[in-house]
């Protein structure tokens, strides 16, 4: 294995791990805003932004698994991980593909 791919899955499973340091920040997330928190907080939602927001629904709404009340940093933590694990799994497949099909261009 190359080095600087066993880095770079070094590098991504410390930020696995600490993943669920984000439930002991205050206030939300930057640029994951939905319409109400943007109306709490600007006063208004752009209308494009309205529209598009009822386009899909996430596997886990705010990163958490449905049922059950969780709110602490031990029940909320699973769902942080496997949002985590997800993201990072479909991130590395769109790059290997994208990464294939380039190599595959230039040759």
């Amino acid at each position: 294995m190359d080095k600087t791919l066993k880095v770079l899955i070094i590098a991504m499973a410390v930020l696995v791990v600490i993943v669920p340091i984000g439930l002991i920040a205050t206030g939300t997330a930057f640029g994951e805003w939905g319409p109400d928190e943007l109306q709490e907080s600007i006063g208004y939602v752009p209308a494009g932004l309205q529209q598009l927001s009822t386009l899909w629904s996430p596997l886990l709404p705010d990163y958490d698994f449905a049922g059950g009340e969780h709110d602490t940093l031990p029940t909320q933590a699973p769902g942080y991980y496997v949002s985590a694990i997800i993201g990072v799994l479909l991130c590395a497949g769109v790059g290997y593909v994208l990464g294939k099909a380039i190599i595959k261009r230039t040759d």
